[in-house]
């Protein structure tokens, strides 16, 4: 019988280990819901969340239930923008991570800065 682990004890297991990991995840959370993807944005938020101040906790620090906050970053949840972004603050206050973003445009086939 081969031996495995589960995706979330493999995620959780590397968020905790490696704080350039969790920042990347975090990163291509937010960069997927800027180009449109919310569903994998929402599941990036859920592994992250799961894997570093939980449910309960991300619940306590916003003041809402924690039922609530599973719903909003369900792949059939719709969070209010409001909502949204009091989750990602409390994931970068409480994971000690910033970002900036920057802009740029494509112009013909060459990508150039705002």
């Amino acid at each position: 019988m081969p031996l495995s682990r589960s995706y979330q004890d493999t995620i959780k297991a590397r968020v905790k280990r490696d704080p350039e990991f969790r920042a990347a995840l975090f990163d291509e959370a937010i960069g997927a819901f800027l180009e449109g993807d919310t569903a994998v944005g929402k599941a990036l938020l859920r592994d992250l969340v799961n894997s570093t101040i939980g449910f309960e906790g991300l619940a306590d620090e916003l003041n809402k239930s924690s039922k609530s906050i599973h719903r909003m970053l369900a792949p059939s949840g719709n969070p209010r923008m409001e909502n949204l972004f009091q989750v990602i603050h409390a994931i970068t206050k409480n994971e000690g991570i910033s970002f900036k973003l920057t802009s740029s445009y494509t112009k013909g086939n060459q990508r150039v800065p705002a």
